[in-house]
């Protein structure tokens, strides 16, 4: 089965065809954040699904070229430097340090290049100028520069607007505005007083870039005038990409984005995320409640990027910390059982492991992907009880649960067991072979008491974090 994904553009599954002529390298553009403050769990939702994305295209053999902007000058980060009275650079390293801080607790893959907005207004200055010559860009009287929408006929096809039927509001100077709000965008903002200290010289005079002129410009700086695929989440795809593929398609006179991949928004407990409603949250509110960053990916993960996700302390956070504590025990048995030199697993437990790959294939199915993995750790849990694994196909199962873990990432953090505990588990050894079973079971809690769960097996004792 090839590749197929669900292109927000045509609406349709379309099976995945690279622009690359030898079919392997895959150009990947995905929205990252808007450094003005810490990145919640719905941003993360997109960026988890982004690097499931990646995963599973290195997995079938692509070579994917990945770049993630941040946005570092827009309305949102010149509020908040000129809130705090700092320069914007400074304003805006803070929640980039924080972002890559976070990228990393949540085993997210780095991109080859994280453009920064700041470092590439020249080229957006360059392609708004393209713009003015071809008579689709046009000088505002306050000295701003916008685009005509009316000279881009396909505007409003990504997001399958009719315009006709949308009522005309002229000018949107915002960053962001509602769907309804249909009209020429901003391309570059003239200097004003509430921009303090935040400009740039251009041939129209001082201002600074609108939002959308940024991505256009970092993607075919860096990955070229077309790439394969365009990511983000459904909020973006009106207005931000849509002014994307205008503004890009009428510099290039090609077409911008093979394929989009939009995620569904994250609901908490049900509700839209919101500081008012009292269920928003970062990543690093999370932690701090004691979860760990693969519980949050596995939370994050395990809903197809394209169907909303009711995201639960109370539910799915504990079901993401149980059902990894099933695989971690899964591979644990498996690696005791598993011999250097592994030869074929058994056919039906092989088709389990093919099957987690075709189910992604299938626009990135990962509810089916986990069926077929849980049905893979039953059925081989169930032969290692009865004793009909033996220990090369165990080996076999432990290499295809490396293949699956280089794309779901959910493997248990190694672990280093205190010299404290090391001593009471030989202590209990020893009063073990004595049969002092009372000494035993004290020695046992007290391994407990510090964190460890010791088992008792026919190899000898097990230990394991709690």
């Amino acid at each position: 089965m090839p590749v197929q994904f669900f292109d927000t553009y045509t609406r349709q599954l379309e099976t995945f065809r690279p622009l690359d002529p030898a079919g392997k390298a895959v150009k990947l553009y995905t929205c990252g954040p808007t450094v003005y403050n810490y990145a919640h769990i719905g941003n993360f939702r997109a960026y988890v699904f982004e690097d499931l994305l990646q995963r599973h295209l290195e997995a079938r053999g692509y070579v994917v070229e990945r770049v993630m902007n941040l946005t570092d000058v827009d309305d949102k980060t010149i509020r908040g430097c000129r809130n705090l009275g700092v320069r914007l650079a400074d304003f805006t390293k803070t929640f980039k340090d924080a972002f890559f801080a976070d990228l990393d607790t949540l085993r997210i893959k780095p991109a080859q290049a994280f453009p920064a907005a700041t470092d590439y207004v020249e080229r957006m200055i360059a392609m708004i100028a393209d713009l003015v010559e071809k008579g689709i860009a046009y000088q505002a009287e306050d000295g701003s520069l916008y685009f005509r929408i009316s000279k881009f006929p396909d505007y409003g096809k990504l997001a399958h607007l009719n315009l006709d039927e949308l009522r005309p509001s002229g000018r949107i100077a915002n960053d962001e505005y509602e769907k309804e709000s249909v009209g020429d965008f901003a391309l570059w903002k003239a200097w004003d007083e509430a921009d303090g200290d935040v400009r740039w010289e251009s041939p129209w005079g001082p201002g600074r870039p609108g939002w959308h002129i940024e991505c256009s410009a970092m993607a075919t700086a860096l990955l070229g005038d077309e790439i394969d695929i365009h990511c983000g989440g459904v909020d973006n795809i009106f207005p931000h990409h849509e002014a994307e593929i205008a503004q890009t398609e009428s510099c290039t006179g090609k077409k911008f984005v093979r394929t989009w991949l939009h995620n569904a928004h994250l609901l908490v407990d049900g509700a839209k995320m919101s500081k008012s409603a009292g269920n928003f949250y970062t990543l690093r509110d999370l932690v701090e409640k004691g979860w760990t960053g693969r519980e949050i990916r596995y939370a994050l993960i395990t809903v197809n990027y394209r169907l909303p996700l009711n995201f639960t302390l109370d539910e799915g956070l504990p079901g993401a910390r149980a059902a990894l504590g099933r695989i971690d025990e899964w591979a644990r048995r498996l690696a005791e059982k598993a011999t250097a030199l592994p030869s074929a697993a058994p056919a039906e437990l092989a088709a389990l492991v093919e099957g987690f790959f075709t189910a992604l294939d299938d626009d990135l199915n990962i509810s089916g992907a986990m069926g077929q993995l849980f049905d893979l750790i039953r059925d081989s849990n169930r032969a290692l009880d009865a004793g009909t694994l033996d220990d090369d196909a165990a080996a076999a199962l432990l290499a295809a649960w490396q293949r699956i873990n280089a794309v779901l990432c959910f493997e248990a953090d190694a672990v280093a067991i205190p010299a404290e505990v090391l001593a009471l588990v030989e202590e209990r050894k020893a009063v073990r072979a004595a049969k002092d079973f009372a000494a035993s079971d004290r020695l046992r809690d007290a391994i407990a008491a510090l964190g460890w769960v010791v088992k008792d097996s026919k190899d000898g004792q097990k230990l394991s974090p709690k």
